[in-house]
């Protein structure tokens, strides 16, 4: 919602004060379908030329994702931890082999049933599911775990963070691709010195059109909507660092109310529960 309504400003501004100021839109709207045929090819076909198949799947997804509200919220972070002490409740009253078809089939588990938005998220429970099946088997220490984590989380956001990079890389190309129309603008226009003065200042006006459509399009649009999507990468791993911090102050000897309040620590303060809006959900859970 906020993206279309700060384009939408972006434009007002813009061309309202140009209008204001005595601006003739004629020539702009005149030369805009030509001007971002050419720069839209050309941004787009260096696009496909950059970028894996796998990046422009995920670039198209994030895009998306842009325009919707973020499912990153405090209701769905006090589903988490949760969760989270529920499971290692049960590890901590009947062992961890108690946890063990929890672990190994959580589309089964009745701890993770209860927990619908997060139970359903395929790499929330992949995630936790792998580090407690390690916990179960006991094969590794604290240590070893958190390297592990590391390292996981690590990938994740490489992974995550290619579409971010693809649409700054296409931030900084526009202006330069604006540029390019213009001079074959200008070319054009070279080529027609015959012309009545009247006819060569329209198309020189048109060549410069390409030029501001590169440089609008790179910091209005494109440039915003990279750090939009980097916001909500951020978001993504903020949710795995609290499982991880959880987890490893449970391995540490921690009780499952001390281990949630870890996690509840690590989380962005926009969206963090309240010690006593954590236990309330707990309880209320129970």
């Amino acid at each position: 919602m906020f993206v279309i309504i700060g384009w939408v400003v972006a434009l007002v501004c813009v061309f309202g004060v140009f209008i204001a100021h005595g601006g003739n839109m004629a020539p702009i709207l005149k030369a805009l379908p030509w001007e971002m045929g050419m720069i839209g090819g050309a941004t787009l076909g260096a696009f496909l030329v950059n970028n894996q198949m796998t990046v422009i799947k995920g670039t198209l997804a994030g895009v998306g994702s842009c325009f919707k509200g973020s499912r990153y919220t405090k209701a769905r972070y006090m589903e988490l931890l949760a969760l989270q002490f529920d499971i290692l409740q049960k590890a901590r009253k009947e062992g961890l082999m108690a946890i063990e078809q929890d672990v190994e089939n959580p589309e089964q588990s009745a701890i993770f049933k209860k927990y619908p938005t997060v139970g359903s998220d395929h790499h929330v429970v992949e995630f936790i599911t792998d580090y407690l099946r390690m916990m179960v088997s006991g094969n590794l220490n604290a240590h070893e775990i958190e390297s592990l984590m590391d390292a996981e989380i690590e990938t994740h956001h490489q992974e995550a963070h290619a579409p971010v990079s693809a649409i700054q890389r296409v931030a900084g190309g526009l202006p330069a691709f604006g540029i390019v129309a213009a001079v074959l603008g200008v070319i054009k226009t070279m080529g027609s010195v015959g012309q009545p003065p009247a006819v060569l200042g329209a198309m020189i006006g048109s060549a410069l059109v390409g030029t501001f459509l590169g440089i609008f399009l790179a910091y209005a649009f494109a440039e915003p909507l990279a750090g939009l999507l980097e916001q909500k990468v951020e978001e993504g791993a903020k949710e795995l660092l609290c499982i991880k911090t959880t987890l490893l102050a449970s391995m540490q000897g921690y009780a499952p109310s001390t281990a949630i309040e870890f996690g509840r620590k690590v989380l962005f303060s926009g969206v963090r529960p309240s010690f006593a809006e954590l236990e309330g959900h707990v309880k209320g859970k129970k």
